[in-house]
């Protein structure tokens, strides 16, 4: 005779009981965001204008446009990005001749970032798709869809 504990180990469980439900993957915040990143890296891949440029070198691209020098480490925080991915980001885009870099006049621990001619060029060209990514991305929910993901996804940021 088996007893109670092993019994209920071993009856399937209803599905609609809450207690029952199992841990779910698919559910899990973590999942959902790499899967939605998944998508938008993919749309940003096809619709940027650069095959090569990945989405962490064209944030750093926007970002030295926005201010036209930076120092690394700035630049690093103001793209959401750890100092060993900066970088590796910084020498793809130096070697590509995009970006340029120069000691700190003033703190010769630093280095200083700016856009080369060609990065200059090549962000500018990027810059027109930029807004096709996004509405490509979020083309399944409607405006107030997009514009509460955005509010909460700024939110957990």
């Amino acid at each position: 005779m088996r007893s109670n504990v092993a019994r209920k180990q071993q009856e399937p469980k209803s599905a609609s009981s809450p207690a029952s439900r199992p841990y779910r993957i698919e559910e899990q915040v973590g999942y959902l965001l790499r899967r939605a990143h998944q998508r938008a890296s993919a749309i940003f891949q096809v619709s940027i204008g650069d095959p090569n440029i990945t989405p962490t070198q064209y944030s750093s691209m926007v970002k030295l446009n926005e201010y036209t020098e930076l120092s690394q480490n700035l630049l690093g925080r103001l793209v959401g990005m750890d100092k060993a991915t900066m970088q590796g980001v910084v020498r793809r885009l130096k070697e590509r001749g995009l970006v340029d870099s120069r000691p700190d006049p003033g703190d010769a621990r630093r280095t200083l970032l700016s856009l080369t001619t060609e990065g200059q060029r090549l962000v500018n060209k990027l810059l027109i798709n930029g807004p096709a990514v996004s509405r490509e991305t979020m083309k399944p929910l409607t405006a107030q869809e997009q514009r509460q993901l955005l509010d909460l996804l700024s939110k957990i940021a």
